[in-house]
């Protein structure tokens, strides 16, 4: 109620609002440029406003730039925002085939509804949540981090061996530059340019961007697939089919969001997974097209957000990247996140909240607009599109740190990527290898420690601990699941 009180008090918010999510769903469309970095930029842009209208941006750009991400994904199989990775997985076969229209309309409407149970969560339930979260332990993450590695049987081919080599190239890739704890330099080889390690988007862009570009420059005479743009809009018959997915993996982003330091990539990563192995007869196979490999990641990757909040408005802890970047214009507007928010500034907290609700109401209506524009991308020739896409792809690189050696990273990445894709070795386990590689370095080394270093007594942590011990079985039926005996006896079963 109070929410509503100040918009119609100050109607201007919610122009603030619309702002924020329109300029966020083109701004996550571009390769290079994350809602992170808005937000960040915002800061300095809003320092001088009020706080209700500085939050209402940034929350529009939040929610508007998380949901941009899948757009480029989806058309040229560029992801937009590491969050994107896993709906590029079905989203750009549905490009290929001149399904692009339906592919995006399918992401608006699993945003929205993933969006608006995340907002509902941090309405209801933030107290209860946050406690959850806290109650994670380093042994804890760093199982987290890894049953996340063991996903790379749902990305990509079905080879276990080629999945895993993927993903150890990116832990390497993950390692260099400067180690967290003591320092020292890792695998720098004395180049300065490396003592930061690489950026996560800067390969992102090598192995999506750059290297589908190489692959489709092979044959320039293949004629671009007219796409289909006369029903964008869901039918409601898809919706509730497709509803008790997008519920359980709205649910998996909301509490894979609230773990501070996760975010909508990792959730979107789990959830695809689980979409992939919860569906038991798909119209067309994973990989392919499947229409459930894009509501899982899209739903969960929104409900993300709300799941990020509940730890930073009630703890003062940031859930991901964009939220700390939020608790720090926060502070910078004279607020203290945390336990006493609710206390001390109640409208902020509820504003927030509405705020959420409102943005996605946004994210409905401009999430629909221009897709027609947007799909002639994919029509256009191919020897005008993949020269446009390696520009795009350099200028993304360039923009993330205005650095020439991130470019040339990038170019190297793309040439891997190339080289992956030609040997049917699937490149989306690498990205996974280079975000989750922190993660879990940094709790195992914090694991160790709070076990003397032993390792006996670090495997005695982790079967004392309740959650660390629910992980690690989770981890050893995934594990089994993905093993040769169980897949022939699946393949025996299936005929």
């Amino acid at each position: 109620m109070e929410f509503i009180d100040v918009m119609f008090q100050s109607p201007e918010l919610l122009l603030y609002l619309a702002a924020g999510v329109f300029v966020g769903i083109y701004v996550g469309a571009i390769p290079g440029l994350s809602c992170t970095m808005a937000v960040s930029l915002l800061i300095s842009f809003t320092f001088s406003w009020e706080i209700l209208p500085a939050m209402a941006v940034m929350v529009g750009v939040h929610i508007g730039g998380v949901y941009g991400g899948s757009r480029s994904a989806i058309l040229l199989n560029i992801p937009g925002a590491p969050a994107a990775v896993a709906t590029a997985l079905d989203g750009y076969p549905l490009a290929k085939k001149g399904q692009a229209g339906k592919a995006i309309g399918v992401t608006v409407v699993q945003s929205v509804f993933g969006g608006m149970i995340g907002v509902l969560f941090l309405a209801l339930g933030a107290p209860a949540l946050s406690k959850v979260a806290l109650s994670f332990s380093s042994f804890d993450y760093m199982l987290l981090a890894l049953m996340g590695l063991l996903l790379v049987g749902s990305l990509g081919n079905e080879s276990m061996a080629r999945g895993l080599f993927a993903v150890a190239i990116g832990i390497f890739i993950g390692t260099i530059g400067l180690d967290m704890v003591t320092g020292r330099a890792r695998f720098t080889f004395g180049n300065i340019y490396l003592s930061n390690g690489v950026n996560y988007v800067v390969v992102m862009i090598g192995l999506f961007g750059m290297s589908e570009a190489l692959m489709q420059l092979r044959d320039l005479k293949v004629k671009p697939v007219k796409q289909d743009v006369d029903k964008i809009v869901p039918g409601w018959k898809n919706v509730i089919k497709y509803m008790p997915l997008s519920i359980r993996t709205s649910l998996i982003g909301v509490f894979v969001g609230a773990l501070p330091g996760t975010g909508g990539d990792i959730a979107a990563l789990i959830s695809y997974d689980h979409a992939k192995r919860t569906t038991k007869n798909p119209e067309v196979p994973f990989g392919e097209g499947a229409i459930e490999g894009l509501v899982a990641p899209e739903s969960s990757n929104n409900a993300a957000i709300g799941g990020a909040y509940i730890p930073m408005l009630t703890l003062g802890i940031p859930g991901d990247a964009t939220s700390a970047v939020m608790l720090g214009a926060m502070y910078v507007h004279g607020l203290q996140p945390g336990p006493l928010l609710m206390d001390q500034s109640a409208d902020v907290f509820h504003f927030i909240i509405g705020s959420g609700f409102i943005a996605n109401v946004f994210l409905l209506i401009f999430g629909f607009m221009g897709i027609k524009l947007f799909t002639k991308i994919v029509e256009m020739p191919k020897y005008v599109l993949m020269p446009a896409i390696i520009i795009f792809s350099v200028v993304g690189a360039f923009s993330i740190n205005n650095s020439v050696a991130d470019v040339y990273w990038m170019m190297g990445f793309g040439i891997v990527g190339y080289l992956m894709k030609l040997n049917n070795i699937p490149v989306s386990p690498v990205i996974l290898g280079v975000i989750l590689s922190s993660l879990m370095e940094t709790n195992f080394r914090r694991g160790m420690s709070i076990a003397n270093n032993s390792v006996g007594g670090f495997f005695a942590c982790i079967f004392t601990e309740p959650i660390a011990c629910v992980l690690a079985l989770v981890i050893l039926v995934m594990l089994f699941s993905q093993s040769g005996v169980v897949k022939k006896w699946r393949k025996k079963k299936a005929a």
